[in-house]
């Protein structure tokens, strides 16, 4: 795994290091409106069907994984990865870490996974996020007289920083960055659109474990998201939902969701030995921080530096996953990064999916793996892009003023 420096060459897989970190299985649960379809799970159940299927995915015994490595941002603290391993049916002997960036967790916990790959040996992890909003602890402080008192959300940077709520973040964005209502709104459309397709066409069928719903009886296999109702004019009544007179509203940014997503990362070596067909080669990543009132932009921060380090122009990448909390900073975004938005999210983005907090960035590399099997298979009909580098970024804009950012290749051979 480089952090410098140019890109390795990949004329052939024999010509890559074998002990760089590869992602070989990737899946996820369908994501799902809070108080929805998944509402009485609670994150460990939702996380632990997605472990076990990925040990049947891989071909993997339970005793051959290293560590479980789970991103988390509002549940009930306790240690859910090592939770939902011991419920997946892994062994005791299996250990469980659960890390906490916020929106930025599960991909930090892939990171974090590629990072102790990288650092030697040939160990086998799965790595993630997961987010039951429906199910998240209410959150108290002890006031001096030991009465608790309830409060929304933790937060997120000292008061002096003006910690804003992510509506508020976004407007900023939007104005410090000249993101206007009409460029916001159309984004969301085309990603209600694009969504909407790929879930009627069953493009998101192979990378989904199901579930069944609360009462037990209906299997949900579908993400719960998506409008086919959606048009300019219907989008253009929305009022402004956080700043009066803003331009961000409830039609231009995500909802929040539940959902578990988590992959399997070794070792390309290992790889190998297992059998696995293809991957994702984990080529780098970039954490940043940015100012928390425009929080919004740290994904572009890491992003960029990310690319820089590996003389990498953003035109060259294939493919492009990028969590849309807000259309406004998605497009502050792409716009500092020279990405025509029609280029991101080809399936849709969390606009339309919804956004699992934790989960949401394991749910970027998921959703990169199972393209890049659809649009570089070489008996597949997939146009110019099957002929390009096979390139691929995840990135996330993080509360409190982060971003996160991770660069792939994809090898259709190991």
């Amino acid at each position: 795994m480089r952090g410098h420096g140019s890109l390795p060459s990949v004329s052939s897989p024999g010509d890559i290091d074998p002990t760089q970190p590869v992602i070989i299985a990737a899946l996820r649960t369908p994501i799902c409106r809070s108080g929805g379809a998944l509402k009485t799970y609670r994150a460990h159940s939702l996380l632990a069907p997605v472990l076990a299927s990925l040990l049947d995915l891989a071909g993997l015994h339970s005793e051959d994984v290293t560590d479980v490595i789970i991103g988390n941002a509002v549940g009930g603290g306790g240690n859910v990865a090592r939770f939902a391993a011991l419920e997946a049916g892994l062994p005791p002997g299996v250990p469980g870490i659960t890390v906490d960036r916020q929106c930025g967790s599960g991909l930090d916990a892939i990171v974090l996974a590629s990072r102790l790959v990288a650092a030697g040996g040939d160990g086998v992890y799965l790595a993630g996020g997961v987010e039951s909003i429906s199910t998240a602890p209410l959150r108290a402080h002890r006031n001096d007289d030991g009465e608790p008192d309830f409060y929304r959300r933790a937060s997120f940077v000292p008061a002096a920083y003006g910690d804003p709520d992510m509506g508020v973040a976004a407007e900023n964005v939007a104005s410090e960055f000249g993101i206007s209502r009409e460029r916001q709104d159309a984004f969301a459309l085309a990603s209600h659109a694009r969504a909407s397709v790929a879930r009627a066409s069953g493009v998101f069928r192979g990378e989904t474990v199901p579930l069944r719903d609360g009462r037990g009886s209906d299997v949900v296999t579908l993400d719960g998201g998506p409008r086919t109702s959606l048009t300019p004019s219907v989008l253009a009544r929305f009022p402004a939902a956080f700043v009066e007179g803003g331009t961000v509203t409830a039609g231009n940014s995500c909802f929040d969701a539940d959902a578990a997503s988590a992959v399997v990362i070794t070792s390309l070596r290992r790889a190998r030995e297992l059998g696995a067909a293809d991957g994702l080669l984990v080529l780098g990543s970039d954490t940043a921080g940015v100012d928390p009132r425009l929080l919004g932009i740290g994904a572009s921060v890491a992003a960029e530096r990310l690319l820089e380090s590996h003389d990498l122009a953003s035109d060259r990448l294939d493919l492009v996953e990028f969590n849309e909390a807000f259309a406004s900073q998605a497009l502050a975004c792409l716009d500092a990064l020279e990405i025509a938005p029609e280029r991101v999210n080809l399936d849709g983005g969390a606009l339309a999916l919804g956004h699992a907090y934790g989960a949401s960035g394991a749910v970027l590399v998921t959703r990169l793996l199972a393209q890049a099997r659809h649009r570089f298979d070489a008996a597949s009909d997939a146009g110019p892009v099957a002929d390009g580098e096979k390139l691929a970024l995840a990135m996330i804009s993080i509360a409190g003023g982060m971003g996160t950012a991770a660069l792939f290749r994809y090898l259709p051979e190991l």
